[in-house]
């Protein structure tokens, strides 16, 4: 996680940025908090604003994080997926799965 940190955020920032993330998993209830952390920063694409509000949403419902970062495309598709042959329900899934590791090489 702190390398994607440093990756997006100028060091003087980097500090601040995981105190803003740390506000996820603070309450026991609050499950998954390392990987949530890596989706808060995926969505928040290096703006600090952004940071605050995916935090937020986070602390909400955590399943909304990361369904938005790691799963954009069956997402938005999720309500009619079953209806989808096969095929186009595995490349959706696995076009999911490359775009966040390809995040996460970056």
């Amino acid at each position: 996680m702190e390398r994607v940190v440093a990756r997006d955020f100028s060091p003087d920032l980097q500090a601040q940025v995981l105190q803003a993330i740390s506000a996820y998993g603070a309450e026991s209830c609050q499950r998954e908090a390392h990987r949530v952390h890596l989706d808060i920063l995926k969505l928040a694409d290096g703006d600090m604003a952004r940071l605050a509000r995916e935090t937020e949403n986070a602390c909400c419902d955590y399943r909304d994080t990361i369904l938005s970062a790691e799963y954009p495309n069956y997402g938005r598709k999720m309500f009619r997926i079953d209806k989808l042959p096969p095929d186009e329900r595995k490349r959706i899934i696995d076009a999911d799965r490359d775009q966040y590791e390809a995040w996460l090489r970056r």
